[in-house]
C-alpha cells in the first residue's frame, strides 16, 4: 500500500535520531577477542543526550489515535411467560425489551480522508449501532462500519463529514521489526483518556493466542489494558506497525505482556476498503499440524517448527505444487515460520493470485516447492439444504463439507456433512445439535455427502442411531422415530 507519510521530514529525522541516541546513551558495545558481546556504560556527554524524550515521535503519533465509543440496541430473546401478570411483577414490564449496550475502544486514522481501524470486538454489534470517534484534539464524528472480520479481530471505519484532511499513521512493513526495537502503545486505557507506554518488541509470530487459524501477533512489554483495544503499536519512525488487540493477564490489568495484530494483515484490510473488495482468504487444499517434539524427533528434524503437511487433497494448489503427506513446511518466501498457524499467516498476507516460495522438509532432505495462491472456492446453492420432516434432523440447515464453509466453521474436515445453522423450533435444536456438528453416521451408514443423507432419511426409522463428530470427539444418540 503506497502512502504518503504523514511524518514532516524533519520528524523522521528526530525519530531516527532519538533510537540511535538511546542505544547509544544506554552502551557503548565493543566485541571482545573471543566474540563475545561487552558494554561499557559511559556518562551522558551532552545536554541533547540527557534530555533524551519519546516526544517528537508521540507528537507525530498521538493526532491519529482516536477513542471510539460504540452505542448499539441488543434484542433480547423473549420468555414465552413474559405477558404473565404474575412473571411480569417480578421481572418487570421490560422484560425482554432491547437494551442498550455501550462499549469504549481506541482507534488509528490510516487516511487523510478519514479510514480508521480498530478491533472487531471494539465494535462488537453486527446490527445497527452507533460509533462515534473523538479525534485528540476534541473533534468528534460519526462512523460507519466498512469491513468487520471476526476472526482476525479487525474492523475498518469510515468517518462521516470530514472536512479537509485529517491527521493519519503510515501503516509499516511489520516483516521488519525486530526483537528488541522500541515500541510506543498509544490508546485509550481504562478510559481515562489517551495515553501513551513504551517497551520493546518481545516476541513475533506469536500464534498461541487468537482463535483464527491466520492469527499471529507481535508481542510486547508495552503496557497494554483494557481499553487499549484498537490503539496503535508504533515504531520510532511514528509507522503503524500493530493495532493493540489483548493483554495476557489473571487480575484484567498489564502485566508485560501484550499482543498487537501485525500491519501487514491490517493493510489487506485498508485494501479492502479502499477498494470495496472483500479479503479473499487463501485455500491451499492441506490440512497443516502444528510440528511438536515427538513429531520433530520422529522426523529427524534438527528444531521443534514447522508446519507439518498432513493431508493433501487432490486437484488442489497444494498437490498441483508437489506438497506431499509428511513434508513440514518451514519458511515461507525464506522467512521461517514456527507452526501451522505461522505457516497460514505468511500465505494470507502474500495474497490471492500471489505465488508462494515454500522450503520443505521431506525425507530428511530440504527442498523448495512453489505454490499459486487461490481464494477459497465457493458454496453452491446445491451443497447447502434446509431439513425438515419426521426424523432428528427436522429444523436443520445441513451442508457438504466444502472448503468455504469448512474455513468459515475452522473445521479440519473437507470431506462429509456439516450443520450450519439449526432452527430454535425444530427437533435437531432439541436434541442438542450445534452449528459445527459433522454428521458422521446414521443408522449404520457413514454419510459422505448430502445426498447419502437425504436418502437415509426418506425411510422411516423405529430408532435413530447417530454419530456426530465435534471438536474431535465422536457423540453418538438413539432417537425414537
Amino acid at each position: 500500500m503506497t502512502r504518503s507519510n504523514s511524518l514532516a521530514v524533519g520528524e523522521r529525522k528526530t525519530g531516527f535520531g532519538l533510537r540511535f541516541a538511546i542505544v547509544a546513551l544506554v552502551a557503548t558495545v565493543t566485541v571482545g577477542a573471543s566474540g563475545s558481546v561487552l558494554a561499557q556504560r559511559t556518562v551522558p556527554a551532552s545536554k541533547q543526550s540527557i534530555q533524551l524524550s519519546f516526544a517528537p515521535v508521540v507528537r507525530a503519533a498521538k493526532p491519529a489515535v482516536v477513542n471510539i465509543f460504540v452505542n448499539a440496541r441488543i434484542a433480547r430473546r423473549l420468555s414465552p411467560f413474559a405477558d404473565d401478570p404474575v412473571f411480569r411483577r417480578f421481572f418487570g414490564d421490560d422484560f425482554g425489551r432491547p437494551r442498550n449496550q455501550s462499549s469504549l475502544g481506541s482507534g488509528v486514522i490510516v487516511s487523510a480522508d478519514g479510514l480508521v481501524v480498530t478491533n472487531s470486538h471494539v465494535i462488537k454489534s453486527r446490527g445497527r449501532a452507533d460509533i462515534r470517534v473523538v479525534l485528540a484534539d476534541q473533534r468528534q464524528f460519526t462512523a460507519r462500519v466498512l469491513v468487520q472480520d471476526q476472526k482476525t479481530d479487525i474492523a475498518i471505519l469510515k468517518l462521516e463529514g470530514v472536512g479537509g484532511r485529517l491527521p493519519f499513521l503510515r501503516v509499516a512493513n511489520s516483516d521488519a521489526i525486530e526483537v528488541g526495537d522500541l515500541v510506543l502503545a498509544i490508546g485509550n486505557p481504562f478510559g481515562v483518556g489517551q495515553t501513551v507506554t513504551s517497551g520493546i518488541i518481545s516476541a513475533l509470530g506469536r500464534s498461541q493466542v487468537g482463535r483464527s487459524e491466520n492469527q499471529v501477533f507481535i508481542q510486547t512489554d508495552a503496557a497494554i489494558n483494557p481499553g487499549n483495544s484498537g490503539g496503535a503499536l508504533v515504531d520510532m519512525q511514528g509507522r503503524l506497525v500493530g493495532i493493540n488487540t489483548a493483554i495476557f493477564s489473571q487480575s484484567g490489568g498489564s502485566n508485560g505482556i501484550g499482543f498487537a495484530i501485525p500491519a501487514n494483515l491490517v493493510a489487506l484490510y485498508v485494501r479492502s476498503a479502499e477498494t470495496g473488495r472483500a479479503v479473499a482468504r487463501v485455500w491451499i487444499g492441506a490440512d497443516l499440524r502444528k510440528v511438536d517434539r515427538d513429531i520433530a524427533a520422529s522426523l529427524g528434524l534438527s528444531r521443534v517448527a514447522g508446519a507439518l503437511v498432513t493431508q493433501v487433497r487432490s486437484g488442489s494448489p497444494a498437490a498441483r505444487a508437489g506438497l506431499r503427506t509428511g513434508d513440514v513446511i518451514t519458511a515461507v518466501e525464506g522467512r521461517e515460520v514456527a507452526d501451522a498457524r505461522g505457516a497460514r499467516y505468511r500465505l494470507t498476507t502474500l495474497g490471492v493470485g500471489k505465488s508462494a516460495r515454500l522450503t520443505v522438509m521431506r525425507s530428511g532432505r530440504e527442498r523448495t516447492v512453489r505454490m499459486q495462491l487461490v481464494a477459497v472456492p465457493k458454496v453452491k446453492p446445491s451443497d447447502v439444504r434446509d431439513l425438515s420432516g419426521e426424523h432428528p434432523f427436522d429444523g436443520a440447515r445441513v451442508a457438504n463439507l466444502v472448503p468455504a464453509i469448512a474455513e468459515e466453521l475452522n473445521l479440519t474436515d473437507t470431506r462429509g456433512v456439516v450443520v450450519v445453522g439449526l432452527s430454535r423450533d425444530g427437533y435437531a435444536a432439541g436434541i442438542g445439535l450445534r452449528p459445527g456438528d459433522i454428521i458422521v453416521e446414521v443408522s449404520g451408514r457413514e454419510i459422505t455427502s448430502l445426498s447419502a443423507l437425504e436418502r437415509l432419511l426418506r425411510r422411516r426409522l423405529g430408532t435413530w442411531d447417530i454419530a456426530i463428530r465435534r471438536g474431535g470427539r465422536v457423540l453418538r444418540l438413539r432417537i425414537s422415530g
